[in-house]
């Protein structure tokens, strides 16, 4: 049995400065994107230069949006990222389609685009000669989802441990390919890279088309915003939230960049959008017998990106359920061990279906174009509570050019995605709009026939007993010290007393 001071929120496992600017934020955005969106950028944009340009310009558009990020994070400290402010700031129903679309489209489909990836770049080893059984990439990756929830649900501290293992991992492997890259230049391999050729190009791209290489960049930097979901389990989140996001953006957009020459050092623009498998095309020609290096650093890096981003989904799932837009269940903590196992095992599973009926590369269309575009409305939010707010004390302020500059390019880039790829961004679009009549019948509708709600309750009591989970303890302390910004605390105080209080009698 669990005991009062057991059941806490997951302060218990509070993240340092050092944890979240070297570990926690490089291992959420560097993943499979920068092993599979290098062909992409290069096809969309269609020669060597502009790919560079267009790298070096995504690292410094999500800069700016990381910026905004931090601005919020600390002004609304509460977990849960993007639909936290956009509830906080537009309400109910804005909040909802945003956490509808993460819910069903965002999380499962980029965790199913990693694991896909993992589950490729392990098994190339063993078909050197063809790609890889659809059965056997499938089990595969659903294997790894299932373990890794396994070690989510067990510890928040094994998780972090898992992460900054893994982190280590694959920045070592991007370094030895900018090392090996760097080597080839040294010795005169650059040819691709002198302005006359990495400029020259058979046909001139379209403003659409470069439009696109920005969104298959972005797949490659999502997860700059991932420090605002685990905002509440952060040391001192007014000093280490801006400091991380501040070092980390520059040092992965430093790391992506260089990579990406190392590439073309190696490899003609031919050779790249013909490979597969980007990386282990580089180690075969570089590195002679030491080539098993690259399939098993990717395989390290996608582990630790599959691991990242189920902590941090989780986390929305939860924020979501507290806010009332998701199920109760949701937003219950083990007695114990004090993680969120329901959002976990929902996270898992909703991937497991995404992975049995998308391909990969459809798979990044969709849910590129559905990042940016929650991006954008939450830092219109921004501008909107400086308006609505203008009094509030923010410890952190951005010069209003950060958020009017990046959404200027944000508008640019989706519309003319929209323009060139319209069912590709037309399906996001519909996905997330079928999210308005769920939030009117199952959020808005509070009079619902007593059946129903008796299905609820007895659902939601059979999962608790299931995962021994409970709400989480509300320290009062806390709780006044967030009245500044949410008026739905003693309510929920109230209520989560209430149901705290009659489970352990239950029991």
């Amino acid at each position: 049995e669990g005991s009062a001071d057991q059941v806490t929120v997951w302060k218990t496992n509070p993240f340092g400065s050092a944890t979240l600017t070297f570990f926690v934020s490089p291992g959420n955005i560097i993943g499979s994107g920068i092993f599979i969106s290098p062909k992409g950028v290069l096809e969309h944009s269609g020669s060597v230069g502009l790919a560079l340009v267009v790298w070096a310009l995504g690292g410094c558009v999500a800069a700016l949006g990381s910026m905004c990020y931090a601005e919020l994070g600390v002004t609304i400290p509460k977990s849960g990222g993007d639909y936290s402010y956009v509830t906080e700031i537009f309400g109910g129903l804005t909040g909802f389609l945003l956490l509808w679309s993460a819910v069903l489209i965002m999380y499962p489909t980029t965790l199913a685009v990693i694991a896909l990836t993992f589950s490729s770049y392990v098994l190339q080893p063993v078909f050197q000669n063809c790609a890889p059984p659809y059965m056997a990439t499938r089990l595969l990756s659903a294997t790894c989802l299932l373990l890794l929830t396994w070690v989510n649900c067990s510890s928040v501290r094994m998780a972090t441990r898992i992460q900054d293992v893994f982190t280590v991992g694959k920045l070592m492997a991007l370094c030895l390919i900018i090392v090996v890259g760097l080597v080839q230049i040294f010795n005169g391999n650059y040819e691709a890279l002198t302005t006359k050729v990495a400029f020259s190009m058979d046909r001139t791209p379209s403003v659409g088309q470069v439009a696109l290489a920005f969104l298959q960049a972005s797949f490659a930097f999502s997860g700059w915003n991932f420090l605002n979901y685990v905002t509440e389990e952060v040391v001192d989140p007014r000093r280490n939230l801006p400091r991380a996001i501040y070092i980390s953006i520059p040092l992965v957009t430093f790391v992506y960049t260089l990579t990406n020459i190392a590439y073309f050092s190696s490899m003609s623009p031919e050779e790249l959008l013909s490979s597969n498998a980007v990386a282990v095309t580089f180690g075969e020609k570089l590195l002679g017998a030491f080539a098993i290096i690259m399939p098993i650093s990717v395989a390290l890096s996608t582990f630790g990106g599959i691991n990242g981003y189920l902590f941090t989904s989780s986390r929305l799932c939860f924020s979501g359920a507290r806010e009332g837009h998701l199920p109760s269940l949701l937003a219950m903590i083990h007695y114990k061990k004090c993680t969120p196992i329901p959002a976990l095992l929902v996270c898992c599973a909703a991937t497991i279906v995404i992975l049995c009926i998308g391909e990969t590369h459809n798979l990044i269309n969709y849910v590129s174009f559905i990042n940016y575009l929650s991006y954008g409305v939450t830092i219109a939010g921004l501008l909107w509570y400086r308006w609505k707010k203008p009094n509030l004390y923010r410890p952190i302020k951005v010069n209003l050019l950060v958020p009017v500059s990046y959404l200027m390019f944000w508008a640019l880039l989706l519309g003319f995605s929209l323009y060139s790829e319209p069912v590709v961004c037309g399906v996001g679009l519909v996905i997330m709009l079928t999210g308005v009549p769920v939030y009117f019948l199952g959020v808005h509708w509070k009079e619902k026939p007593k059946c129903i709600d008796n299905f609820i309750e007895w659902a939601t009591s059979v999962g608790q007993k299931l995962c021994f989970v409970v709400f989480p303890q509300i320290d009062p302390i806390e709780i006044a010290s967030h009245s500044e910004w949410t008026d739905r605390s003693s309510g929920e105080l109230h209520f989560l007393t209430k149901v705290w209080k009659a489970f352990f009698l239950n029991k």
